[in-house]
């Protein structure tokens, strides 16, 4: 049996000089980071390699299928549009408002072609919402799907920096062409097969894109991403399926018997895991995205079945209930070589459910944040089978560092394996700040090192495990109780669809542990056999005093981030309905476990 090779030594075969995934070190905005030598220099470069895809599929959504070279010419068109119909120049922001469609991407490659910065605005805000990140950004132009340009239409008049909303008629309604609203189509125009993009210049550290922070915890601010950091992330995702090739055989999204990668394209653009992780990607790679008009499990497996998909994930919400759907059975699913995720903590317990569910796929969990461009830590493979409760090791150009509580200094001391504190990160896919927010920024950015929220533990390997949110983390009477760990233990059991663990106030000992839970269909279970699970997995603290059994999903953002504030304040303010552990035929919030406090 040949000895597998170890990570060392493949970070060594890859980034050796010569290699594709050489380092260098360069100074950004007065810090000194490593950097991917071989790196596009922009979003720009990624577009133009695109062209050499042809005539494969690049889009599919319902009925419509795009090229690599269609798509090319539009984008191409369009970036002309902007600049010369309405007038929009290097550095002027272009916001995107609408759910995930062909015209998203089109928009998106012709406002990174004029030099412009792309605004992902979030297709769920409100017409309020929506004018904040407007005026925020200071967007001067605005493309819009019918229902976000609905929306739009009673604030447009309050944002005078907007030249105009670009709308895309995706109901087939009709566009009035009045108040500086123009028809996608009118704006597009004759596409000529040999178009090409301006002849823009667009520095690395020219910003990109600017992606508004989910806003759990207060308004959305807006991280500057630049272009190196956008291609930063590339080169992460890349090299992280390089390394797995060199050790293990097999890399995360290798196509095996499929003419094209394939990629089931279902979480938002708007947010950095859809955009960063999955759209520029997939374009570098000449990857097939199978766009959803919306996430629906029997039909995500149907489209699994018909292109032959060779990828899909997300986040793991939505790979739990494709795992949950009963067409699984039913479906040919044998194209999947991989099942990728991030953006929210997953159960252990999910890598040996996709193991067994796809024979030919592979597990693959990720961490990253809005201000890290999408990937810092990545874990696959045989690594994720031995390490389901991390998320990885940090690709080589970024530094983590675990930083203990009170810690007020700009670089973070040296913490022995297995400490547990503030996650820190610096390197080249850090954004540069919020926008219009040098305060905000400040605070969340010392030195080039990001200090995430997030409360981590390293290993003696590298290995990165997230053990809390920091403003998650529940203090029982003076012992740290992480909530994903509780969650772990209560995911295990096999009853348990969903869960949150919350804080619940104790007139004694400050917080109580809580936990909302959401069984399977047909399952039952008890309050107390749910707390003598988790007693049997962790220290006594950690148990769950008080449970609420919810008979829909857990509410969560478009990103797949569970509201936990949104889930407390209504469990404990109106959600203490009924005192049965289970009802027979419970409401959304009304069965409180009993409480055993």
């Amino acid at each position: 049996m040949t000895e597998q090779m170890t990570y060392a030594d493949a970070v060594a075969r890859l980034t050796a000089p010569g290699q594709l995934f050489e380092m260098e070190e360069q100074e950004i905005r007065g810090v000194t980071v490593r950097t991917w030598k071989a790196a596009p220099p922009s979003l720009r470069t990624v577009l133009d390699l695109s062209l050499g895809y042809g005539n494969a599929d690049y889009i599919v959504y319902e009925d419509r299928r795009v090229s690599y070279d269609r798509h090319y010419r539009e984008a191409a068109t369009l970036a002309h549009r902007l600049r010369d119909e309405l007038g929009v120049v290097a550095g002027d922001r272009v916001a995107i408002a609408m759910r995930n469609l062909p015209e998203w991407i089109v928009a998106f490659w012709a406002t990174i072609a004029t030099g412009a910065v792309a605004v992902p605005l979030n297709a769920w805000w409100t017409g309020g919402e929506l004018a904040y990140g407007l005026a925020d950004s200071g967007a001067v132009v605005a493309f819009a799907d019918t229902e976000r340009a609905r929306r739009l239409a009673s604030v447009a008049g309050t944002l005078p920096a907007l030249r105009a909303t670009v709308v895309v008629d995706d109901e087939g309604a009709g566009v009035a062409g009045t108040g500086g609203t123009r028809a996608y189509e009118e704006v597009l125009g004759e596409v000529a097969g040999d178009a090409v993009p301006p002849d823009v210049a667009i520095d690395p550290d020219d910003d990109a894109t600017i992606f508004y922070t989910s806003g759990t915890t207060g308004r959305p601010k807006g991280a500057v991403g630049t272009h190196r950091n956008a291609c930063t992330n590339l080169m992460n995702l890349f090299f992280a399926q390089s390394a797995s090739q060199l050790r293990f055989g097999v890399g995360p999204g290798d196509q095996g018997d499929a003419p094209q990668r394939c990629y089931l394209l279902n979480v938002p653009l708007f947010h950095a895991t859809g955009c960063h992780a999955v759209l520029v990607t997939n374009t570098a790679a000449g990857s097939k995205l199978v766009l959803m008009h919306h996430f629906d499990p029997e039909q995500a497996l149907e489209l699994i079945e018909r292109e032959r998909v060779t990828v899909f994930g997300g986040v793991p919400t939505v790979v739990m209930r494709i795992l949950d759907s009963p067409d699984l059975q039913r479906r040919d699913v044998s194209s999947v070589r991989s099942v990728s995720y991030g953006g929210a903590p997953a159960p252990p317990d999910l890598v040996r459910r996709i193991n067994e569910a796809f024979s030919t796929g592979q597990a693959g969990n990720g961490y990253g944040l809005t201000e890290t461009s999408a990937a810092t830590a990545l874990n696959g493979a045989e690594d994720y089978v031995q390490r389901p409760d991390s998320v990885g090791r940090a690709v080589p150009v970024a530094d983590v560092a675990v930083v203990p509580e009170g810690f007020t200094g700009e670089d973070p001391p040296a913490a022995p394996p297995g400490t547990t504190g503030e996650l820190w990160i610096k390197g080249p896919h850090v954004v540069r700040g919020y926008w219009n927010k040098p305060d905000d920024t400040r605070r969340a950015i010392t030195n080039g090192w990001l200090h995430t929220g997030d409360v981590a533990r390293i290993d003696e390997e590298g290995f990165i495990t997230i053990v809390d949110r920091a403003k998650d983390m529940v203090i029982r009477g003076g012992e740290n109780v992480y909530s994903v760990e509780v969650e772990d233990a209560l995911f295990s059991h096999p009853a348990v669809a969903e869960c949150a663990v919350i804080g619940v106030p104790h007139p004694v000992l400050g917080e109580e542990v809580g936990a909302v839970v959401v069984l399977r269909p047909g399952q039952r279970v008890s309050a107390d056999e749910l707390a003598d699970h988790v007693r049997a997995r962790l220290a006594a603290f950690n148990v769950p005093t008080r449970f609420w059994f919810r008979s829909t999903p857990l509410p969560r953002n478009p990103a797949g981030k569970l509201l936990k504030r949104a889930l407390r304040s209504h469990v404990l303010e109106g959600g203490e309905g009924a005192t049965a552990d289970w009802g027979g035929d419970p409401s959304a919030w009304d069965v409180p476990g009993p409480d055993r406090s």
